[in-house]
């Protein structure tokens, strides 16, 4: 059997998503609760250390991209930088959970410097893995059948990060700097395994290489966003996933403020969670049989469906089990945002190459990494900055009414209007089986492998696609680099 159908091919391209989506969601749950309740940190100057780190990645994704494709080693131009950055990963993970008796600003001081160093890890790491797929597999649909495979390591790996981080930590009882090191050691040596397992099971297809300094790199990198289909992308990736931060990054405050509740955690995850996981399997099935579109068209209206009715359940002393349902339910549909965003992701680079004349998976990996992050921080940030406006005081045992509903609003509220959004852009989306044979088709024409002409009808879609002119296509220009 050729290796690229093998299913141990597959599981070994699945493994670095165990950092990829593990790590995330730890710091999505766990980190700014570290710096308010155990590092005492206010919540609003807390809130900007994601804020500062995507600033970062806004010089280090784009220049790691066009690394990532001028790179030329036995290894190949991807696959040698899940080797380098497995180590730094692991230990860049563990040290955003040490802890120090010192002022504040040295305490801020140490955390951004930790953040920044966990976010460029991340960056060397899922950069070249996300361009990765591309200069595997030229299939469509066996490039779907690969993504699903990522996506399920996914959602084992978020049951793990979303469920045992807490565990160790709250196992320590009064310790909470000891449970927290503990779980970051844990989690650090289980993230470098999983690189180092997608290291050696996968492989790249020899291309060509071209040479390019810094300046037209930067350059090159934000020539991405005059692709019509790349930004109606990053509509779908930055509110689908932003949506899911907002819960993730609100669950403990909306527990513990709202409801009272911290028992309730693991029931409520461990819903989300394995709903994720069987929703990865039905999503599988549906992008065969329709478009890569289909998981969000399906499960966001009934993600939104099942956190409007958590209105009726968000105050102290609600039952645990609707709750739990609505978590159930909830978790079908947030895992489409992801399914359907890394899946569409290998698909742009063909698209780019219709543009430009030029491979270049790797520039659509590092500005798509790049927005991933943004997503993530930007939450992450808005929740320290609403935390401090609404008057969270960790020190409290009950929190004012003011709190109480601020805390529902950025777990329900701001999710529900992300989630809209995230499905205007996919209803917007124009690339599916159909569509993407025309590009592929008409690659082909221009590389002399086909006398087809275009018809006037494929010429209209391939310009809705790619938002260039049909005659302005295959040009270098377009990547600025001429």
């Amino acid at each position: 059997m050729n290796r690229q159908n093998k299913i141990k091919s597959k599981l070994f391209y699945g493994f670095a998503d165990i950092y990829g989506g593990g790590s995330f969601l730890v710091i999505s749950i766990l980190f700014l609760v570290f710096l308010t309740d155990v590092v005492k940190m206010n919540p609003a100057l807390a809130g900007t250390i994601p804020l500062v780190g995507k600033i970062w990645d806004a010089v280090t994704d784009p220049i790691m991209g066009n690394i990532t494709d001028r790179t030329k080693s036995r290894f190949g131009s991807k696959r040698l930088y899940l080797l380098i950055g497995s180590f730094l990963a692991g230990v860049t993970f563990i040290m955003l959970w040490l802890s120090f008796d010192t002022s504040e600003m040295g305490l801020y001081i140490y955390y951004l410097f930790a953040y920044l160093a966990f976010s460029t890890a991340f960056t060397i790491v899922m950069v070249p893995y996300n361009a990765l797929l591309p200069d595997m597999i030229s299939d469509y649909t066996l490039r779907g059948s690969y993504t699903m495979y990522r996506m399920i390591f996914s959602a084992v790996a978020a049951i793990i990060a979303g469920l045992i981080p807490n565990m160790i930590v709250t196992g320590f009882g009064d310790a909470p700097q000891t449970g927290y090191l503990i779980m970051g050691i844990v989690f650090g040596i289980l993230f470098f395994i999983s690189i180092i397992l997608t290291f050696s099971g996968t492989w790249e297809i020899d291309k060509v290489i071209e040479p390019m300094g810094i300046r037209d790199s930067f350059k090159q990198s934000f020539t991405v966003f005059k692709n019509r289909s790349f930004r109606l992308y990053l509509g779908i990736f930055l509110s689908g996933q932003g949506s899911a931060d907002f819960i993730t990054g609100c669950v403990i405050y909306f527990l513990v403020v709202v409801l009272r509740n911290r028992d309730a955690y693991m029931p409520v995850m461990a819903a989300v969670l394995i709903s994720q996981l069987l929703a990865m399997f039905i999503y599988q099935l549906i992008i065969k049989k329709h478009s890569k579109r289909a998981p969000v068209l399906i499960g966001f209206p009934i993600r939104i469906v099942a956190t409007l009715i958590f209105l009726f359940f968000a105050h102290e002393g609600a039952p645990i089990l609707p709750i739990v349902i609505l978590s159930f339910i909830a978790g079908l549909g947030t895992a489409a945002s992801s399914v359907t965003s890394y899946a569409v992701l290998a698909d742009l680079a063909d698209i780019d190459y219709l543009i430009t004349k030029v491979r270049r998976p790797g520039v659509y990996s590092g500005m798509g990494t790049f927005s991933r992050k943004i997503a993530n921080g930007l939450a992450i940030w808005v929740i320290g900055i609403l935390l401090s406006l609404f008057n969270y005081d960790a020190n409290l045992a009950v929190q004012s009414a003011l709190t109480i509903d601020g805390v529902k609003f950025m777990f329900i509220g701001i999710p529900i209007i992300l989630m809209l959004l995230t499905l205007y852009f996919t209803v917007k989306f124009p690339v599916n089986r159909k569509t993407y044979n025309i590009v592929t088709k008409d690659i082909e024409r221009r590389m002399d492998k086909s006398t087809e002409l275009a018809t006037d009808e494929e010429k209209e879609m391939i310009e809705k696609i790619t938002g260039y002119k049909y005659d302005d296509l295959w040009d270098k220009k377009n990547a600025a680099l001429e």
